[in-house]
């Protein structure tokens, strides 16, 4: 009765003498605080937009310019080779405008305008800097003195204290390369995988593209590269994935497990309440632009574009198309737990709930013991990607989170227990995630976590950059009891969660049951494989002057090479937001050089350590080579991807674009980020490391390699395929790839061992 009189404000009788109005005070306090709280977020918003909109100056700068021609003006001195005086002549007269009010309004026009004509101007230098990426070609540990020079210069122009988009006007444009070089790089990208006549004809088909039809296409998308913020990104969200209509589980949707080797509480609905609140939080900085833009060598900018998105975003479905929809600030949460939908209300009063009030919300969801209405069970099935009436609940929460009612976890006792884990992340019970939104957060029974998440809006990256965050502040800055409770009172005055109510006629459940069995079948196919490589990390890596990303990469094309018996085409992401809007680029990890040092590898008669170690040296300095292209807008995929939608629009056929993008990809590869926003330290708190995540097989007969390079000592890899094909065995390819990650490191050290004993030799004699 008591949560009951807190949830009503208004009470009223009717009697003879009229209505009997009484408001609840309590209520009334929660309304006005509420109301407060909104406007001071609309305060916040407009001050950081308006510090956002003139950066890299600031607001008081204008206030100095405007002093500044005042005084000028004062002492008799006309700055602006009478402008202000022409200003002041195209002013309307007026009884109540003097002379020398038209003089100051006039001084005051001509410094905004001296203000925000410098604003641009510095904008201009900024992005004519940022344009620069020799720094990335340059060796590891060597900077020439003009990129020292460049980054003082980046420094300087860049402000002081940016927030998270104060430099999205700064950034940039992708630019289109030119189709003679994508051309000369396909070209050299599929030589290893194709005999002499083979490789003939395609450089016949090549060449009679970029005679013909290439010429036309490249006018149309110049030409939109300079209306366009970008020119892939719209084009890549569309066709890569709202239009396509296979199941976005498995087939889209990737994963984020939680950390590898800590349990901060066993207690599932004190650990959903931390990072309930903890994702609130970063919410709250994220609408207000608050957060510190992402900067590579703590200096070159990031594109924040994708993050705007983060929360309040559905993916809504259509018949040949879906579109994504962002919505305002949401108040509630809907929770799934054991086939029941509740609501959540986030905010008390005009704040955030805090984590011990939302431990007690999701307690009482765990404690109901309601059956499921008819079609409710299953009902999140539909959302695997089918048109269906699902999205008015969709809609209306930050995100969707899921009391799972299983235990799962990196167990070192337990089989499989990493394989189960990323199986459980990725689809679950099929029916038990909500595939459409921007992501779901997982509790398990145990308190362990996971994130799934639509990959439509952004990519992993940026959920990486939250995931961190909450992760951290879970554990380094909330924190939980000694019995593993959240912090802080409890209050009793909560209103109830609701329970979400549903009329499901029986044509919709049979639709839905039907939904259920097509996700089951896709979810059953999924062969997982979590392989933790502890023998050495990036540590020993790199004091052999190696990349680690192709120092793994080589060593994926040698498991793949040994699993298959054959090379095939390979796909690693890498990412292109020193662009404005950029998102990702594909590096051809399956080189010439790479396939010279794999068939060294196993060719007995390549007996000399030191020639295979200068074979894979060149491979390396290949890879590393090309991902910097990618990085910097030279790759080639994203280009042929454009041309090829451009010769759509234009009807235009083109047998090469049509062959190029029905190229399977049967290895593709992503690395996982790690540590991006330096919260943890791992070398003080070495277990506190998360385990990354991973995706589902791309191809039907293909791998899908996923890896973290964690701290100095540990590599984890999340690697997917089909149980439906003969070619393919997750975990016989991760033992591969760890033998190949051996063998190569057993090349070093065998040349260690023998500069050692030639340096020994030298000293004797």
């Amino acid at each position: 009765m008591a949560e009951a009189h807190q949830a009503v404000g208004f009470q009223f009788t009717v009697t003879p003498d009229g209505i009997d109005l009484h408001l609840s005070r309590e209520v009334l306090k929660h309304i006005y605080l509420s109301g407060v709280t909104s406007w001071i977020k609309r305060a916040i918003r407009f001050k950081n937009g308006i510090l956002t909109g003139v950066y890299p100056a600031s607001p008081s700068s204008w206030l100095i310019a405007v002093i500044a021609i005042m005084s000028t003006m004062y002492a008799r001195i006309d700055p602006s080779l009478g402008m202000i005086d022409t200003i002041k002549r195209t002013l309307p007269v007026s009884d109540y405008m003097t002379v020398q009010t038209q003089t100051v309004l006039s001084a005051i026009l001509f410094a905004t305008g001296l203000w925000l004509s410098l604003i641009l101007m510095l904008r201009y230098i900024l992005k004519a800097l940022l344009s620069y990426h020799a720094w990335i070609f340059e060796s590891h540990g060597k900077m020439s003195f003009c990129t020292k020079l460049w980054l003082s210069l980046v420094k300087m122009f860049s402000g002081r204290r940016p927030l998270l988009y104060s430099f999205q006007a700064s950034l940039p444009r992708l630019p289109v390369p030119s189709v003679d070089n994508t051309i000369t790089r396909y070209l050299e990208s599929v030589r290893p995988l194709l005999d002499d006549e083979q490789y003939n004809q395609m450089e016949v088909v090549a060449n009679d593209f970029k005679r013909d039809e290439a010429p036309k296409l490249q006018k149309y998308l110049i030409l939109k590269s300079w209306w366009a913020t970008n020119y892939v990104s719209d084009w890549w969200e569309e066709y890569i994935y709202l239009r396509g209509r296979s199941p976005i589980m498995v087939n889209s949707n990737f994963y984020t497990m939680d950390l590898l080797y800590v349990i901060p509480t066993h207690r599932q609905a004190a650990r959903a309440g931390n990072v309930v609140h903890a994702m609130l939080q970063y919410r709250r900085k994220l609408e207000r632009g608050e957060h510190a833009p992402l900067r590579a060598l703590g200096v070159v900018p990031m594109c924040s574009y994708q993050m705007e998105r983060m929360f309040n975003t559905t993916r809504i479905p259509g018949i040949e198309t879906d579109f994504v929809q962002h919505l305002s600030d949401r108040k509630h949460l809907v929770v799934y737990h054991k086939g029941r939908f509740f609501k959540v209300w986030l905010y008390y009063g005009g704040r955030h709930l805090w984590p011990s009030e939302l431990e007690t919300q999701f307690q009482r969801i765990l404690d109901d013991t309601t059956e499921p209405q008819p079609g409710e069970l299953k009902l999140a099935a539909l959302t695997h990607n089918l048109p269906s009436f699902l999205t008015h609940t969709s809609e209306i929460k930050p995100f969707f989170l899921t009391l799972d009612d299983e235990a799962h976890g990196y167990d070192p006792d337990k089989l499989r227990s990493l394989d189960l884990y990323a199986k459980s992340l990725l689809h679950g019970k099929c029916y038990d995630r909500w595939f459409d939104k921007s992501f779901t957060l997982i509790a398990y029974k145990n308190g362990k976590l996971g994130v799934n998440a639509e990959h439509s809006w952004a990519d992993a990256p940026i959920v990486g950059h939250m995931w961190e965050y909450v992760l951290a502040t879970d554990c380094f800055h909330l924190g939980y009891t000694e019995e593993g409770h959240c912090k802080g009172d409890i209050n009793k005055g909560l209103p109830p969660t609701a329970k979400l109510q549903w009329d499901i006629p029986l044509e919709c459940q049979e639709v839905i049951e039907d939904s259920y069995m097509v996700a089951k079948e896709i979810a059953d196919d999924v062969d997982f494989h979590g392989c933790l490589f502890d023998v050495f990390g990036k540590g020993l890596i790199k004091k052999s002057r190696t990349s680690p990303d192709a120092f793994i990469q080589l060593a994926l094309q040698l498991a793949q090479f040994r699993d298959k018996g054959e090379f095939c085409l390979t796909y690693e992401a890498s990412m292109t937001r020193m662009f404005r809007e950029g998102r990702t680029e594909t590096v051809r990890s399956c080189t010439i050089e790479s396939t010279a040092f794999v068939r060294a590898m196993d060719d007995k008669n390549t007996k000399q350590s030191a020639q295979r170690l200068d074979l894979f040296r060149k491979a390396a300095d290949k890879h590393q080579n090309m991902y910097r292209l990618a990085m910097t807008g030279s790759g080639i995929d994203r280009h042929l991807f454009c041309l090829y939608i451009m010769s759509k629009y234009l009807n235009i056929d083109s047998p090469f674009l049509k062959q190029v993008l029905s190229e399977p990809w049967r290895l593709s590869t992503s690395q996982t980020p790690q540590q991006q926003l330096n919260m943890v330290d791992i070398n003080k708190f070495p277990r506190y490391v998360g385990a990354g995540g991973g995706f589902g097989p791309v191809a039907d007969d293909g791998y899908g390699v996923s890896y973290i390079i964690v701290g100095e000592n540990l590599i984890t890899f999340h690697i997917s395929s089909k149980f439906s094909s003969p070619e393919t065995d997750s975990y016989r390819f991760g033992q591969n790839i760890r033998q190949a990650m051996l063998d190569i490191r057993a090349l070093f050290d065998q040349n260690d061992k023998k500069d050692v004993m030639s340096r020994q030799t030298e000293r004797s004699l």
